[in-house]
């Protein structure tokens, strides 16, 4: 029953994920949805516990691959590319300083 929860939590996060990178882009919101209940469609009837856990694996490494590396881009005009980074791939751009700052 355990095996069942974590797999469920997978199928979970991965559409969550999925709704989250893919915001306002139904094409690939599709595909993604498809993609993934296909992938687990096909392996509903999986019986090693072993393979469960390295598909369970699998698919918790996709989750964080999506969350973290893809970035949504919209084609504008010619040669053009407006990206639209989320929230969370955001960083705190700090400049270079080869003298450190003194601590108020």
């Amino acid at each position: 029953m355990e095996t069942r929860l974590k797999v469920l939590s997978v199928f979970k996060a991965l559409h969550r994920t999925r709704m989250a990178v893919f915001k306002d882009d139904n094409r690939a919101l599709t595909a993604a949805r498809l993609k993934i209940n296909e992938e687990f469609q096909k392996n509903k009837n999986e019986t090693s516990e072993e393979n469960i856990k390295q598909m369970i694996k699998m698919g918790s490494d996709v989750e964080v691959v999506l969350r973290e590396t893809v970035l949504q881009m919209e084609h504008k005009e010619d040669n053009t590319l407006l990206l639209r980074p989320r929230e969370s791939l955001l960083l705190e751009n700090v400049p270079y300083c080869d003298q450190p700052r003194k601590k108020s």
